[in-house]
């Protein structure tokens, strides 16, 4: 799917911390194309139990969140992600009390979430409690929600705490990384019918769903083991500046309501939610999709 690269010539400054002198982060789709940014610093580098994290200091961008080679949060960024999988079914659903995570470990979406007074409790089931930790460190604003007494941080294998739990939940999230390798049975049917299954009588599940220009080949697989499960299914889109393509897709999946139809825009009015990227206008214009993405349904 994608993959990041650099030319490195460096420097040291301190200890600790790399002083770079030209190089580039570039998160490639198939090595052939994507996003390129300039890299000042590396800021640190670790490894933990599951994957290698890193924090890059960059001009455009401020510092970025890098995990497994692939660009997941910047300080520059819109938020756009963050806002869009949380809000559209917390303001589609009208009595989101209980919420989950899967992934999300940044903590953004859980503190858009956590936004919304009447979201009683959010589960996050993160299986690397030391991104948590650096995102605490290096993205506060972005971990605020984790301190809050209604959050639940769970440190499990997303698809384990799925499976083997009992626990209902009005909304859950499916933050997770691209449909490759380990994770790439948390795309597929089985999986998604076990999440069917989490969900109250009336729950909504939104899972990011990749770029639609391209990883259409996924796209194609994931919506189709999604409208086997959800009876309704509707994908909708933002921009991602630091993604490639820019253009990012998740799926809405209910066991009830529709995304416009039952957008309830009087309490987003009356919330008044500080948001970057997510509006009442964006809420339903986002569910307009180009011909060309159309056309991976048909």
């Amino acid at each position: 799917m994608s993959n990041a690269s650099s030319n490195l010539g460096q420097r040291v400054s301190e200890p600790g911390m790399t002083e770079l002198w030209n190089v580039w982060y570039s998160e490639l789709h198939e090595g052939l194309s994507g996003f390129t940014v300039k890299i000042d610093r590396v800021v640190e580098s670790l490894q933990s139990d599951f994957q290698r994290i890193d924090i890059l200091e960059t001009k455009d961008f401020g510092r970025l969140l890098v995990l497994y080679g692939s660009l997941m949060a910047a300080d520059r960024d819109n938020n756009a992600y963050n806002e869009m999988i949380t809000h559209v079914p917390l303001f589609t659903h009208p009595n989101p009390k209980r919420a989950l995570i899967i992934g999300g470990g940044d903590c953004g979406a859980l503190t858009e979430i956590l936004k919304h007074p009447e979201v009683q409790e959010c589960v996050m089931c993160e299986i690397d409690k030391m991104v948590v930790e650096v995102s605490k460190k290096y993205f506060p604003y972005l971990t605020t929600g984790a301190d809050d007494p209604r959050a639940k941080l769970v440190f499990q294998d997303g698809k384990e705490y799925i499976v083997n739990g009992k626990d209902k939940f009005d909304v859950i999230m499916l933050d997770l990384s691209d449909p490759v390798g380990p994770a790439e049975e948390l795309f597929q049917e089985p999986f998604y019918r076990n999440v069917y299954n989490r969900l109250n009588d009336d729950g909504i599940l939104v899972a990011q769903s990749e770029s639609p220009f391209f990883n259409q080949r996924s796209v194609k697989g994931i919506y189709a083991n999604l409208k086997a499960v959800f009876p309704s299914v509707h994908m909708y889109t933002c921009f991602m500046p630091i993604y490639p393509s820019a253009y990012w897709s998740f799926a809405f999946c209910s066991k009830k309501y529709h995304p416009i139809k039952d957008f309830d825009r009087a309490r987003w009015d009356r919330l008044k939610l500080k948001t970057r990227y997510y509006n009442a206008d964006i809420h339903t214009a986002a569910f307009a999709l180009p011909e060309f993405v159309k056309e991976l349904f048909r």
